[in-house]
């Protein structure tokens, strides 16, 4: 038996009925929910206490296996999207910071690049080779024109403008009063592929606009929670840096617009069951990066996790977790083993019975035998972020190896080192208290950054503050 200090995974069964113990069908059926600027502690199943309803996503976590320490590979979108299509470090693919993302600041930014390069095998691409038939609808982020989800695996025939794509369609266009986000219209989308599509196996990556601002939602659900706010604490506001960043969940139209978001999962979740598909299919769920904290409204809060999406700190890049492999995990496990984005590609490739590529996906490393109950050899986590996001944030890098989390902010060279199991809300910088702990882990995220050929961000001539 392993002693508690060597327990990764620990494994908790809440559902009255368990999954079996047999092997997953051969070529199982997968579908990728993506949500966007989604928290960690937005969904019930990671936060009891949150002002959102979430039962659908949460049936998720009490069917499946549910990640207390997942993150995404960057604290904006982009990157993150690039590294689960790609199974790489962003840096690796030149997509850095959102794209179109420019903003400067004491230094200029390094340069990000606009598409996902079309050399790239994407998991897409991998599965459609063996025979998958690929669904998409919602929100790309990585590139328009040429560049678009046709061209990585997906479509043929998809219809949009900008970074949002969807299959071509005789159904008049969303109401935007009553789906500003198209959330329903994927929904319909998604459902309608399942039903037509039940008998081969199918890749459904279904990237949702929710909870990304502008903050819309059905007027109905916003009066819903208009009265919810009343019985719970009222606004209060902490800061981080030069930002207001919000302490409290209230925001009705926030909760209004993930509460739609949910229902339309629940639909997915509902037709697998009526196809009688969702015991042959894998059901993952994550979001691209953390919550939106500290700006552009500030429409949820993070807390006890540090400030939100675009910053470095936990609320920016540790989000939802969930994944539900039938006949593999335990219903309702809980594990807290550290995972990435780019682990998604390579665990779907084995899940499915695909041999791994390790050219390709070289970042990421399969979680089976995590959703299996066993363990993964240690590593280091790492992130790059040289660029000013819209949220405050400033450039920096972070890794996380075990317990301590290290980071480094580029405008002053300063860093900060945190123990996130003591300190899960990095409120105590105990990079004094332990200078050879912060070498260590700095010198390794040197020679990681060489490695991916990390771009740094510059002196800007222009910059006229203190």
């Amino acid at each position: 038996m392993k002693s508690a200090l060597t327990i990764t995974c620990l494994w908790f069964a809440f559902a009255a009925t368990n999954l079996s113990a047999a092997d997953l069908p051969a070529k199982p059926n997968v579908v990728l929910i993506l949500a966007d600027d989604l928290g960690y502690m937005d969904i019930r199943a990671n936060n009891p206490q949150t002002f959102y309803e979430t039962p659908h996503i949460d049936s998720l976590a009490t069917t499946g296996i549910r990640f207390t320490n997942g993150y995404a590979a960057c604290p904006v979108c982009s990157p993150t999207r690039a590294s689960i299509m790609t199974g790489k470090y962003p840096q690796r693919t030149g997509i850095t910071d959102y794209i179109a993302g420019k903003r400067a600041g004491k230094l200029l930014p390094a340069p990000n690049r606009e598409e996902l390069a079309l050399e790239e095998v994407t998991i897409a691409e991998r599965l459609r080779e063996a025979g998958y038939t690929t669904f998409f609808a919602g929100k790309w982020h990585l590139g328009t024109g040429d560049y678009t989800p046709n061209a990585q695996g997906f479509g043929p025939g998809l219809v949009g403008s900008g970074q949002f794509y969807y299959p071509p369609t005789q159904l008049p266009p969303p109401d935007p009063d009553d789906d500003p986000k198209t959330t329903d219209r994927i929904a319909d989308e998604a459902v309608r592929f399942i039903e037509q599509h039940r008998e081969k196996p199918f890749f459904a990556y279904l990237p949702f606009l929710a909870v990304h601002t502008p903050i819309n939602a059905k007027k109905s659900l916003v009066e819903k929670y208009e009265a919810k706010k009343a019985t719970v604490l009222p606004e209060a506001w902490g800061r981080e840096r030069e930002r207001e960043v919000r302490l409290v969940q209230n925001h009705p139209a926030y909760a209004a617009m993930l509460e739609q978001m949910d229902t339309a999962i629940g639909r997915v979740l509902g037709a697998l069951d009526r196809t009688g598909t969702a015991q042959r299919t894998i059901v993952i769920f994550t979001s691209d990066n953390g919550g939106l904290s500290t700006s552009e409204g500030h429409p949820t809060s993070n807390i006890p996790l540090r400030a939100g999406k675009g910053w470095m700190y936990e609320g920016g890049i540790r989000t939802p977790w969930l994944i539900r492999a039938p006949g593999l995990s335990l219903a309702g496990s809980v594990c807290d083993t550290p995972v990435v984005t780019m682990d998604l590609y390579p665990t779907i490739l084995e899940l499915t019975g695909l041999p791994l590529d390790r050219d390709q996906h070289r970042d990421g490393v399969s979680l089976v035998p995590l959703l299996k109950g066993g363990d993964l050899n240690p590593r280091p986590l790492f992130w790059h972020y040289p660029h000013y996001g819209n949220q405050g944030g400033a450039p920096g890098a972070a890794m996380r190896e075990g317990d301590w989390k290290l980071i480094e902010w580029y405008e002053d060279d300063s860093r900060e080192l945190f123990n996130l199991r003591e300190d899960m809300s990095e409120t105590t910088n105990a990079a004094a208290k332990y200078p050879d702990k912060v070498q260590e882990l700095a010198s390794r995220l040197a020679t990681w950054r060489a490695d991916v050929r990390a771009i740094m961000p510059t002196p800007n001539p222009q910059y006229k503050g203190r």
